[in-house]
C-alpha cells in the first residue's frame, strides 16, 4: 500500500536520509529509541524457533506505549511508530503482519486481550486511531486502515481478505489536485463494528457504514451504509437479508 508520507518525506527539503528514514518508521523519538527499534527489529525479526519468540517476548516491550502479560510476535512483522501501540494480554501476532500506527497527533492503535492477529494482515493509520477489543480474531491478509477512528467490538470474528476502511476518501470537486496529489484524508466519520460479529471473507466495510451488534456480513459484502443491530446483510451493495432473534 502507497503512503501519503513517503512521497512526502522524498521531496522534502532539508533534513538527512535518517531522519526522513526515522520519521517515516517511528515517528518524532530521539535517536536513541530508533536506534533501539532497528536493533530489535533487525536482529530478532526474522529469527526463526523457541528462541526468537523468546526473545522477542522480552525484548520487543521496551519500544511499545503497552504490552500486556503472554503476547505473542511472529517473524518478519513490520511495526512503526511502536511508541503508540498499546497491546493486551495473550495478544498474538502472527508472522508477516504489520502494525502500524503511523501519525502526528493520533492516539494510534490499541488491541485487547486475547486478539488474534492473522499472518500478513495490516492495520495500518493514516493519523487516525483504531481500537480492537478483547477476544477479537482476524484472520490472515485483512487490512484496517484509519485516517479517523476505527473500532471493532470485542468477540468478532473477521475472515480473510476483509478490508475496512475509516477514511480515505479524496475530492472530486472541480479544480481539486489530481488524486495522486492528495493525502485520501476525506472522512464522513468513525467506522465502528459493534461486538460479537462475524464479517465473512472478502467483505468491504466503507467509511462510516458502521455495523451494530450481533451482526453477521457475508463473504464477498460491500458495506456502504450503517448496518442496525441483530441482522444479516449481505450483497454488493450489502443490503439486509434477514434478523437475528435474540
Amino acid at each position: 500500500m502507497t503512503d501519503y508520507k513517503i512521497h512526502e518525506m522524498s521531496a522534502k527539503a532539508g533534513g538527512s536520509a535518517f531522519r526522513k528514514y526515522r520519521d517515516l518508521y517511528y515517528g518524532d523519538v530521539s535517536v536513541g529509541r530508533a536506534l533501539l527499534c532497528e536493533f530489535l527489529f533487525c536482529v530478532l525479526g526474522g529469527m526463526s524457533g523457541a528462541l526468537g519468540l523468546l526473545l522477542r517476548a522480552k525484548l520487543y516491550p521496551l519500544v511499545f506505549a503497552r504490552v500486556g502479560r503472554g503476547t505473542v510476535f511472529g517473524r518478519n512483522m513490520t511495526i512503526r511508530h511502536p511508541h503508540r501501540i498499546r497491546l493486551g494480554a495473550g495478544v498474538i501476532l502472527d508472522d508477516q503482519s504489520v502494525i502500524d500506527a503511523k501519525g502526528e497527533t493520533n492516539e494510534g492503535i490499541t488491541i485487547g486481550d486475547g486478539v488474534y492477529v492473522g499472518r500478513n494482515t495490516i492495520i495500518y493509520c493514516k493519523n487516525g486511531n483504531i481500537r480492537i477489543g478483547d477476544r477479537v480474531n482476524i484472520s490472515s491478509n485483512c487490512q484496517f486502515v484509519s485516517s479517523n477512528d476505527l473500532t471493532v467490538g470485542a468477540y468478532c470474528v473477521v475472515g480473510a481478505y476483509a478490508y475496512l476502511l475509516s477514511g480515505g476518501g479524496y475530492d472530486t470537486s472541480p479544480g481539486a489536485p489530481r488524486f495522486a496529489e492528495q493525502n485520501g484524508f476525506i472522512t464522513k466519520g468513525p467506522l465502528t463494528v459493534g461486538a460479537n460479529c462475524w464479517l465473512g471473507a472478502g467483505i468491504v466495510v466503507m467509511d462510516a457504514a458502521s455495523i451494530g451488534d450481533h451482526c453477521v456480513v457475508a463473504a464477498g459484502a460491500v458495506v456502504t451504509q450503517p448496518v442496525p443491530p441483530d441482522t444479516v446483510v449481505g450483497g454488493v451493495p450489502a443490503r439486509v437479508l434477514k434478523t437475528i432473534e435474540t
